[in-house]
């Protein structure tokens, strides 16, 4: 069984593969703006509907976004950013690019680990 850390790099790891993609990032900025349609989305970009909706559900799959149907007709899903996966995705991000996790160090291999001998 494999232990929560790696299970969280493979959380990091999807997020990043998905917003690697320059329109799934695009979308995400716009819905760090708020909760938007897929018809607004598209029209903010310039992109067809069914482009968008296929950029949404890989978002979709890797938590970072979620779609809420409306109560009065479920035809329209309003998509925003998962809040709580951000929080977890931020936390792991700043952990990995910690500066002060850098420690000294002198191979102990190699032609540089006679130095000093």
């Amino acid at each position: 069984m494999r232990d929560t850390r790696y299970m969280e790099r493979d959380t990091l790891i999807g997020a990043l593969k998905a917003l690697s993609d320059l329109t799934r990032l695009s979308i995400f900025e716009a819905l760090m703006d708020g909760v938007h349609c897929n018809c607004e989305i598209a029209e903010r970009l310039g992109l067809s509907l069914s482009l968008i909706s296929h950029h949404l559900h890989v978002l979709q799959q890797v938590d970072l976004i979620s779609g809420q149907r409306a109560d009065e007709d479920a035809r329209w899903i309003y998509y925003s950013v998962n809040e709580e996966r951000l929080t977890q995705l931020n936390n792991e991000l700043c952990r990995l690019l910690d500066a002060g996790r850098i420690q000294s160090r002198t191979p102990s291999c190699g032609p540089t680990s006679n130095v000093g001998e």
